[in-house]
């Protein structure tokens, strides 16, 4: 199987200390099936250098952040949201010509993005993300996940301009369910917003077939809430593969190797790791001990 990231992977600002002492002893044990996305809170760190150094090629070209591969029948888009690190996200911006040409070039059917921070939120969303949502749903996309909200949310399938799409919509998930305190919503939820979570850490496993895909929250042991369903791709395709999101890791417990089967592709949405937590986050093992 294979790991990545959505972004915020070793806190408080992505040193090669932080990788070192808080990344590394927990999903660092999976580092050679990871593949990662870029948050914010790397470039507090110079360029996000350590990040680029820590995970290698795996990780895009350095100074770039952005990347793609197939995955079973779904193609993956791994996308750079700190739009001034990399010279924009614009059309006309380097990043924003290569997504078009990638998703051009893609000969699968389902496709799911991946960027740290979210075009939507019940929290505040960020609006020159516009620009990655505009040829992902000309394209067909399926589903964009984002982390960088300390919650979990899920929307109906919608457009660029966030209008309900019954059929041919992206869905979102906004996945933070991580290290820092949780942010509530207790200013609403905005009005596509299916379901919202401020109250409980855990992880997102999705279950991508040929021509759909399925959805489960899984929360951290002692918490209930969970969130679950299935949809069909925006179009049709052969094969499968699986994904699973976990968030959050405590370097201070235990974790298991064994977390996946081969069936399985494992995502950390927003992996906020570091030295010192306010809530205890379930490692590996305690989101749920799979073979390898």
């Amino acid at each position: 199987g294979t790991v990545f990231t959505v972004g915020d992977n070793a806190y408080p600002s992505g040193s090669t200390a932080d990788f070192a002492n808080c990344y590394d002893p927990t999903w660092g044990r999976h580092k050679a099936r990871t593949r990662p996305a870029v948050g914010d809170n790397e470039y507090d760190t110079s360029g996000a250098a350590p990040y680029y150094a820590y995970f290698g090629a795996a990780a895009g070209s350095p100074g770039q952040g952005y990347y793609s591969y197939d995955a079973g029948a779904w193609h993956v888009v791994v996308l750079n949201s700190e739009c001034s690190a990399v010279g924009g996200c614009d059309p006309d911006s380097p990043q924003g010509q290569w997504l078009q040409a990638d998703l051009a070039a893609t000969q699968t059917e389902c496709i799911l993005a991946i960027h740290h921070e979210p075009l939507f939120s019940s929290k505040g969303g960020d609006a020159d993300l516009r620009d990655f949502w505009v040829p992902l749903h000309a394209a067909g996309a399926d589903i964009v996940l984002s982390g960088h909200r300390h919650n979990y949310e899920r929307f109906a399938p919608q457009d660029p301009d966030g209008q309900l799409v019954a059929q041919g919509g992206i869905r979102q998930f906004v996945v933070g369910t991580g290290w820092s305190s949780l942010s509530d919503f207790d200013e609403g939820v905005l009005a596509n917003s299916e379901v919202s979570e401020d109250s409980t850490h855990g992880v997102l496993r999705l279950t991508l077939h040929g021509s759909s895909y399925d959805w489960e929250f899984v929360p951290v042991v002692g918490q209930t809430f969970t969130d679950s369903g299935s949809a069909p791709c925006v179009t049709s395709a052969q094969g499968q593969s699986q994904l699973i999101g976990g968030f959050g890791f405590d370097p201070r417990w235990p974790g298991a190797a064994g977390l996946l089967t081969t069936a399985f592709l494992t995502m950390l949405g927003l992996a906020l790791l570091g030295a010192r937590r306010p809530t205890p986050i379930p490692t590996p093992s305690q989101v749920r001990p799979l073979a390898q």
